[in-house]
């Protein structure tokens, strides 16, 4: 991965979409940004691609690892991580400030890398578990002993590498795209909520599950 997802040559004909002058919805979502944020913002709207990189350049990991959890393949992953920087460039209008930048980007990555998967026919990313669901289609986990997070120092750790993204990879969508964006990006329960449109107590339950099945694959280091 490049150290900077933007290609700004490829910006060159792209026009920001422009909102409604002075719409009660932008200045109500600038003003929750607040400081430099807005300015940045304001700067982006007008069509500053600087502005909008230091806006995007926080979440570039966050962009990057999340596009890769969901493709598991490099090549498609740096694409539609592309693609989404592009398209929130090209839709910068429609952020609102109702949630952190961030949390608006991690959206757009989502239903890229979605959109991605879908177009593959070979069944990637099958469920492995056939367990009992709840209400919300949500998988109930079996077994509720020991599910702190995962230890965060297991990401440093070049031996546990090869193996954390292979659990990963073993986890159901559902699972994976929680886990990835609480557990390895940092966000909080409400912001993953927010991201991918699921309420609070759901992401809880997958976050749960996840984190079993992320525990019971690391076991034999025997992660404190």
């Amino acid at each position: 991965m490049t150290n900077q997802l933007l290609d700004f040559e490829s910006f060159g004909t792209v026009t920001v979409q422009k909102p409604e002058p002075a719409t009660q919805w932008q200045r109500e979502g600038v003003r929750q940004i607040g400081g430099l944020q807005a300015e940045l913002l304001s700067r982006a709207l007008a069509g500053d691609q600087e502005a909008f990189y230091q806006l995007v350049k926080p979440n570039e990991r966050m962009i990057y690892s999340m596009a890769f959890s969901m493709l598991r393949n490099q090549e498609d992953a740096e694409d539609v991580a592309q693609e989404s920087v592009l398209k929130a460039f090209m839709h910068l209008a429609s952020f609102r400030g109702d949630c952190k930048f961030g949390t608006w980007l991690a959206q757009i990555v989502i239903n890229e890398g979605r959109m991605r998967l879908r177009k593959r026919s070979n069944g990637l990313f099958a469920s492995l578990d056939s367990s009992q669901q709840d209400d919300e289609g949500n998988a109930v986990p079996w077994d509720m002993a020991d599910s702190r997070p995962v230890a965060s120092d297991i990401y440093e750790t070049k031996e546990l590498g090869v193996r954390l993204e292979r659990a990963i990879a073993r986890l159901a969508p559902i699972y994976r795209e929680v886990f990835v964006l609480r557990d390895v990006n940092q966000m909080s329960i409400a912001e993953t909520a927010k991201a991918l449109k699921i309420s609070e107590a759901s992401v809880k339950t997958r976050l749960l599950r996840a984190r079993l099945k992320m525990r019971e694959a690391l076991s034999e280091y025997q992660i404190a």
